[in-house]
């Protein structure tokens, strides 16, 4: 059984007849490829969010490693809160250098780590 965010990332990479459009990511505005697009919940499932905004596979996972599900839900719940933070602003700054395809592993931040 598919849930209902792998459909819609499906239906966008396989349409039937169309072709696929340019997706922009809004965080660090670089085109996003196919193969590394990511559904971010702008509130996080676990706290009752349904509304999703396409980024590119690293700046999503660069959410997560920096911020928890809290922090998330009541703080960085859309793009423009989270380009205030700073570790944010630094990444996407870095990011931005980068071709549209570039992908790197990234690190939990220190602070969200268990102890």
């Amino acid at each position: 059984m598919t849930g209902r965010i792998r459909r819609k990332l499906i239906a966008e990479s396989h349409p039937p007849t169309a072709e696929v459009p340019a997706l922009v990511c809004p965080l660090c505005e670089r085109v996003i490829p196919v193969s590394q697009r990511d559904a971010h919940h702008l509130i996080p499932k676990s706290k009752g969010g349904k509304e999703t905004e396409f980024l590119h596979r690293i700046c999503h996972r660069q959410i997560h490693a920096l911020f928890t599900e809290t922090e998330l839900a009541r703080r960085y719940n859309n793009v423009e809160a989270l380009l205030t933070h700073p570790e944010m602003i630094k990444f996407v700054s870095w990011v931005r250098t980068k071709p549209s395809e570039f992908y790197e592993r990234t690190q939990k931040s220190q602070r969200l780590k268990p102890k």
